[in-house]
């Protein structure tokens, strides 16, 4: 604009001429450029002048658009899975096993529990245990009861479950109130075992009782020895006979639909009972009372625990190939069926990702991202605009000086 007018006075020469028709197209090309690239975001000048305005106005069409190039032309399903496959994880497994201390993961163990006590009420675990029981309700019991023996007999958690409960109840019987419980039982046993009797024999139990051949005490006394004795004596005929039938059990639970059937219907009788479902809640708010008291101290055992675990699972990253191996093949198998189940979602993804910017952020977003580049659209409008210009009015004079 300012050549224009510095060059206008100048314009009866060739050469003066000239200029004002390079500024004159060199504005025209400028206006021209603005307008196109400020019709793109905003309505130039504010003025409504149709087809402007065209991002702000067709944002929503965008999203859309660009949901669907970025999930069905670039980021498409064979092209996630390849990338996902040439994924070195065991090396990076084995790299993270080697600089990870059993420091490290007791740090973050308790940082996650404290941030998870701070978060932990009332309505998350009666969350939490409603989800459990619908989880429990919507699944068959009997091949969940399976699996779950065959992983306790590989590891021997049935014979020491075994050997746990049978010393619980040897150190019971020395509580006095399971002591006064158990003879109360006993008693009312032998009362009704003697009203069973017939008149000679009742009077022979009645006689034997009086001279203290039935003997309370030494019958709980012998029931003690009796629990030491399973509890101590891996060999027991009790303790194989229960492994006899755990061992079998799984078998029945799997190929037997009378057991399986049974198992169902206790389970939802369990799951529909009201003193369950209050034993269930206050078990859940008891937990979460010790989880939370635990969680929030210094030294958590909770956290402990789980750090020990941890470092456990390390240590056997570090040292075992192998299982680096099995890990990888596992996790890759496992995020490509996810891949393939909700790839759609991607572009979903993207979409709303687009969407929640709104008309105005997006039109910030991509002016902020490709405002140069847009300044210089406009330059070389005017730039581009300013040499036609000139090149058109010199070939005009030749024409003319021609006689054409």
């Amino acid at each position: 604009m300012a050549l224009t007018i510095l060059v206008f006075p100048l314009r009866s020469t060739w050469w003066g001429a000239t200029l004002l028709a390079m500024a004159e197209a060199a504005v025209i090309g400028g206006v021209a450029d603005w307008f196109a690239v400020t019709a793109l975001f905003r309505r130039p000048m504010g003025l409504p002048i149709p087809h402007t305005a065209l991002i702000a106005r067709n944002w929503e069409l965008l999203a859309r658009r660009v949901g669907e190039m970025v999930g069905s032309r670039i980021l498409t399903k064979a092209y996630v899975q390849r990338e996902i496959s040439q994924i070195d994880l065991a090396g990076l497994l084995g790299r993270l096993a080697d600089r990870v201390s059993k420091e490290d993961l007791l740090r973050v163990t308790s940082l996650a529990a404290a941030w998870l006590a701070d978060r932990m009420s009332n309505e998350t675990t009666e969350g939490v245990v409603a989800r459990l029981r619908r989880a429990v309700a919507d699944r068959p019991l009997a091949p969940a009861m399976a699996t779950a023996l065959d992983i306790a007999r590989q590891h021997g958690w049935d014979d020491r479950a075994v050997e746990t409960i049978a010393r619980a109840l040897a150190g019971a019987m020395d509580s006095p109130s399971v002591w006064s419980t158990v003879n109360d039982v006993i008693d009312d046993a032998l009362d009704r075992y003697r009203r069973s009797l017939g008149r000679g024999a009742r009077l022979v139990a009645f006689a034997a009782g009086a001279l203290g051949l039935v003997d309370r005490d030494r019958i709980i006394g012998g029931l003690r020895e009796y629990m030491i004795q399973i509890a101590n004596d891996a060999t027991h005929p009790v303790r194989l006979e229960i492994a006899r039938v755990v061992a079998a059990l799984p078998d029945r639970l799997r190929q037997d639909p009378d057991l399986a059937a049974r198992v169902e219907l206790f389970k939802v009788q369990f799951l529909d009972s009201a003193p369950v479902d209050a034993l269930l809640t206050d078990a859940a708010a008891d937990l979460r009372r010790w989880l939370a008291g635990d969680l929030r101290a210094e030294r958590s055992e909770s956290a402990q625990w789980l750090a020990a675990r941890l470092d456990e699972g390390r240590a056997a990253l570090a040292a075992e190939a192998e299982l680096r191996r099995a890990v990888d093949v596992w996790a890759k198998r496992c995020a490509i069926q996810l891949v393939d189940q909700h790839h759609e979602q991607i572009g979903a993804f993207v979409e709303k990702g687009v969407r929640t910017l709104g008309s105005d952020g997006a039109v910030r977003l991509i002016e902020e991202h490709a405002g140069d580049d847009l300044q210089y659209i406009r330059v070389n409008g005017t730039v581009v605009g300013g040499l036609a210009g000139g090149a058109l009015h010199l070939v005009i004079v030749m024409l003319q000086h021609f006689g054409w």
